[in-house]
Parts: structure tokens; sequence; C-alpha cells
């Protein structure tokens, strides 16, 4: 009977360590998960620490509303509560933060120190119904770009992740801003648009100042941070004409775009990348040309941007034709003056004679070619393309008579019209 009830008391002994055990275990594995759910959140945290650090009330109070709604999204409603309700005794920074993901706030914009101009612009960027159209194998790489931002974490773990970086290049008009508007649009992130000559300013050490303020307003919260026309401030250094203000510019540069963590994509923009200092090409690891559009591409450009009129009586196989070499941004401008052309007309169609009529003045301009009067538009469309503008569709067009049209025409020489109207080849080709 004894050794029974010691037997009882010993099992019972066992009994209250293994509960004490299970019970330790239990508040390590709650530890533990505690700091998993830190480390996820360990980004957030961090620019909450910096912008304490800083006196950065609307930076510290954007992270901790993105951190809440990550903390709700994740299931741990009490935690997230408990931030806003800290947020709410500050109504400044409840009004900033409240929803960081839809209510985007940013402190007050950066100034030039000589100007006192704004140096950046905050856009919201949405998705709308037209697509943007690239050649096939460039839309594959921004979908790469997208998708190293989109999925970095998963990429971090596997070390294959790459900076949000992206260099974009290629002459005006083939669409390098709308491509860095379709990023930001994707990744539900602000625009912030710095055109970089406005930082360039000729007091000594202002230039840095200036990028320094653009780099930490872009740190609050995520955003797309877009440096258009990027060359003004990254130029190669080592020519004899730099001096040593603007080498100081370019080192400033590269320190501030590696300061940048993920939460700030980075889109630079040029015209001009042979400018590039070679040490600025290593800190982009995506590259994208961006060319003028091919015969394909621009069948689609001029069926998009024609919308809403239909196309019936257009021949879109005959405008890519004509409008070989140049960009989609003038393909977009003559459509756009053609449907104005529409509106004021009283027309529910586009007209395509007023459509090539549009297209060859643009080419003119884009050539240098001065047409100052109506005169010397019709000897410049006569030339351009003859088989297409006859004299009965010149009159038509500016409604005059055929025999004034035939008149400008026999005139041709009158006022140095063959020196000024030099018909080029390329970007000038005739629909004939």
């Amino acid at each position: 009977m004894i050794f029974a009830a010691s037997l009882v008391f010993q099992n019972s002994q066992n009994l209250k360590r293994i509960l004490q055990y299970a019970l330790h275990y239990d508040r390590n594995l709650k530890r533990i998960c505690g700091l998993v759910a830190l480390l996820e959140h360990l980004s957030e945290i961090l620019k909450i620490l910096d912008g304490a650090l800083k006196a950065n009330a609307s930076m510290a109070s954007n992270y901790a509303g993105l951190l809440a709604d990550k903390l709700e999204g994740a299931g741990d409603g009490k935690q997230a509560r408990m931030i806003r309700e800290r947020l709410a005794r500050a109504p400044v920074a409840l009004a900033n933060a409240q929803d960081a993901s839809n209510g985007i706030s940013f402190g007050n914009l950066p100034v030039d120190g000589e100007s006192h101009l704004h140096t950046v612009d905050v856009s919201h960027p949405v998705e709308d119904d037209a697509p943007l159209l690239l050649p096939s194998a460039i839309a594959v790489r921004v979908g790469e770009f997208i998708a190293n931002i989109q999925r970095y974490d998963e990429l971090e773990r596997v070390n294959a992740a790459m900076p949000s970086r992206l260099l974009v290049y290629g002459l005006p008009g083939t669409g390098k801003t709308k491509l860095a508007r379709h990023v930001a649009a994707r990744l539900k992130l602000p625009l912030l648009t710095v055109r970089c000559d406005t930082l360039v300013s000729s007091l000594l050490g202002q230039t840095s100042r200036n990028l320094r303020r653009v780099f930490e307003f872009a740190q609050q919260r995520p955003c797309v941070l877009l440096l258009d026309e990027f060359d003004a401030l990254a130029s190669a250094r080592g020519n004899e004409r730099d001096v040593g203000e603007l080498q100081r510019v370019v080192i400033a540069l590269l320190q501030n775009i590696d300061a940048l963590t993920e939460n700030t994509v980075v889109i630079a923009a040029t015209n001009h990348d042979r400018l590039l200092d070679p040490a600025v090409w290593r800190r982009f690891g995506f590259r994208i040309p961006m060319p003028v559009p091919d015969a394909a591409l621009r069948k689609q450009l001029w069926a998009q941007f024609l919308l809403p009129y239909m196309l019936d009586g257009i021949d879109l196989e005959r405008l890519s034709n004509v409008s070989e070499g140049i960009t989609g941004a003038n393909i977009e401008q003559v459509c756009l003056d053609a449907k104005r052309a529409a509106v004021f007309a009283g027309s529910s169609q586009i007209n395509e004679s007023e459509l090539l009529r549009r297209l060859g003045l643009n080419l003119a301009m884009a050539g240098g070619i001065l047409l100052s009067t109506v005169e010397a538009e019709v000897y410049w469309l006569r030339e351009w393309s003859p088989k297409y503008f006859s004299i009965r569709t010149l009159a038509k067009l500016y409604g005059l008579s055929i025999r004034q049209i035939s008149k400008v025409i026999k005139e041709d020489n009158d006022h140095g019209a063959q020196e000024r109207l030099r018909i080029g080849s390329g970007s000038t080709q005739s629909p004939d």
C-alpha cells in the first residue's frame, strides 16, 4: 500500500514536471513565432525607427500605418489595432497613415534652395483599359522587373533578389515616362517624378543638397522614384571640362542610390545613354532600351490611339507603312489632332485624308521644315505624296478651289519653295 502511494506521488511529480516543460515550450514557441513575425516586418520597423531618429513624423506615421495593414492582413488584428490606437493620439499622424496602401501622404515637397521651386512631382497612376504597348521581348523584361519587386522576399531567401532599379533609355517619345507610370500603377505605388536637370544649381554644393533632399523624401514611404533626364546628373567623369563640383555630384548620386532600400523603386530615364558614367550602369541590374516601334507595333498604336472612333475606312496597314521611323509619341499626337478636328467638325468618324495630312505635317516638323502658310503646307503634302494628295483631295482638305490648288503647285519656285521644302528620306516616307 505504501509502495503504491509512493508510486502515485512520483507519477504526479513527473506529470507536474511534464506540464511545466509543456508550459515553457508553449511560451518559447510563442516567443519564436513573435520573432519570426518581427523579422517579416523588420523593414517597416526600421523605417519607423529611421523616422523617429530623424524627427520625421510623416515618415514614421506612414510606415506605422503600413505595418498595421500588414499585421492585419497576417491575422494579427490585435497588434494592428494597438498601432492604430497609438496613431489616433496624434491626429495629424493618423490622417497621414490611417491607410498606407491608399491614403498616401508625404511630408513637405523638397525645394531647390536657389530657385525655391519644388524638385519633385507626386502622382498616383492607375491601371486603365489601354495597355502599354511594347515589343514582345521588352514586355517580358518589364514583367521580370515587376516580378522581382513583388516577390522580392522569396528571391532574397535563395540569394537571387536584385535591387529594385531600372534604367530605361531611348529616343524622346519612345515611352520611357509611360513605362514608369505603368510600373507604379502595377505596384499600386505613388510615382515621384524628378527632372534631374532642375536639381542642378550654380551654387556650390547646392546640387548635392538637392539630391539628398529628394532621396530623403523618397524614403518616407514605399514609392517609385523616376529620375528623368538622368544624364544631367550621371554624365561620365574624367572629361577634361569637368570640374570638381560635377564629379562630387556623381559621387553623391551613387551614394544616395546605394543607400536606398527595396521599398524605393528607382527608374532612371535618359535619351543619352552613351553619356552615362560607367559606375552608374553598374547600379542598375535591369536595363531596358526603348526602340522606335516596328511595323506591327505601329499598327497597334494607330488602332489604340484612334479609339473610341471606329476604324472603318481607315487603312491601318498604310498608316503603319507611312509612319516608319517615327515614335509612339508622334503617332499619338497625330491621332489626338485628328480626333480634335473631328470634334470641331461635328463628325462621328475620323477622316483618313485628314489623318494623313496631319501625319505629313508632323513629319515636316520633325524634319525641321518650316510650314508657315497654307500654300507651304499644300506644296509639302503634294511633294511628299502626289499619288495620295491629288489636287482634288487637297482642295477638299483646305476648302479651296481646284484652280487655287493648281496655282499653288505651279508657283512652287516662288519664295524659295524648293530650297525651303527639301523632301528627305526615311522618316518622311511617302504613303504611295
